[in-house]
């Protein structure tokens, strides 16, 4: 079953990269993170030298904050998308917001950042109101069905945020925690999964 095998493949990726979970727990959303968890957030791992490539998001539907729908479609008009899974409950994820609204215009046009909102659907006059703090400028999803909502079901804790390219294949590992220097290791993450295609980098000037 496909959405057996994304959930599998998700749980699998965390078990064995050897990340630190010190994030929110997406089950417990309520819960606000102690001064040794924000300290610990800051020191989880970044994407893998070895860019194996798994197929999670091949086949979907999604509804963005805006009303408008993103499918398997949409992102194949990117080489590379970064996805942040978030929740309005988690202390960290809204922490490192202003960060991912500061990458993210940073971008060329072939790749993008994507935010989703796990509980954006009963909170989206809540989640407006963060990413406007945050200066977000973004698609953020808030719901949908396919592998979009298996790989949303799968995610443990937040903020968690991976790499896909255009076929939906997820490139490096799962990231879990928040950064203290985000920009340098979403810029890892997204250079490794496109020098696997044999693409510039980004921040290099070539792009």
């Amino acid at each position: 079953m496909m959405n057996k095998k994304i959930i599998m493949i998700l749980i699998g990726i965390v078990l064995t990269s050897g990340i630190c979970i010190t994030g929110c727990s997406s089950e417990k959303g309520d819960s606000q993170p102690t001064d040794q968890q924000r300290t610990q957030n800051d020191q989880t791992g970044s994407a893998s030298e070895g860019q194996e490539q798994r197929s999670i998001l091949t086949s979907f539907e999604a509804e963005a904050l805006d009303g408008s729908a993103y499918t398997q479609d949409d992102l194949a008009q990117k080489d590379v998308t970064v996805m942040n899974f978030w929740s309005t409950m988690c202390g960290p994820c809204i922490e490192e917001m202003p960060d991912i609204a500061a990458f993210a215009k940073t971008l060329p046009e072939n790749v993008e950042m994507l935010t989703v909102c796990l509980d954006g659907g009963e909170n989206m006059e809540m989640v407006k109101q963060i990413l406007e703090e945050a200066g977000y400028e973004g698609r953020t999803l808030v719901s949908g069905a396919g592998d979009f909502l298996s790989v949303c079901e799968a995610i443990q804790y937040t903020p968690t945020t991976v790499v896909v390219d255009q076929n939906g294949d997820m490139i490096g590992d799962v990231l879990i925690g928040g950064q203290e220097d985000l920009e340098k290791v979403y810029t890892e993450m997204v250079n490794n999964a496109l020098e696997s295609m044999g693409k510039a980098g980004i921040g290099d000037g070539t792009n």
